[in-house]
């Protein structure tokens, strides 16, 4: 069982390394994909998204607290 296990993760290995390694057009594809992720991750993560809880509470408790108290407070 185990032999056949890693037998077949070898071989999904194998097909997704031999893919890639005889890409050429796929290559300059994945870069800018990769690209573009840290563009949204990080970048725009910096300017458009503001740590709200950590500018308003100062501690981790008050943090807490709040989070709590909105996760449970009843939808009117």
């Amino acid at each position: 069982m185990v032999l056949l296990k890693d037998n077949l993760l070898l071989k999904v290995f194998r097909f997704y390394y031999e893919g890639f390694r005889d890409m050429t057009v796929g290559k300059s594809l994945w870069l800018i994909i990769l690209i573009k992720l840290f563009i949204m991750f990080a970048i725009l993560k910096i300017f458009f998204f503001p740590d709200f809880l950590k500018s308003k509470y100062s501690t981790d408790k008050q943090r807490g607290d709040y989070v709590m108290e909105q996760l449970t407070k009843p939808k009117p």
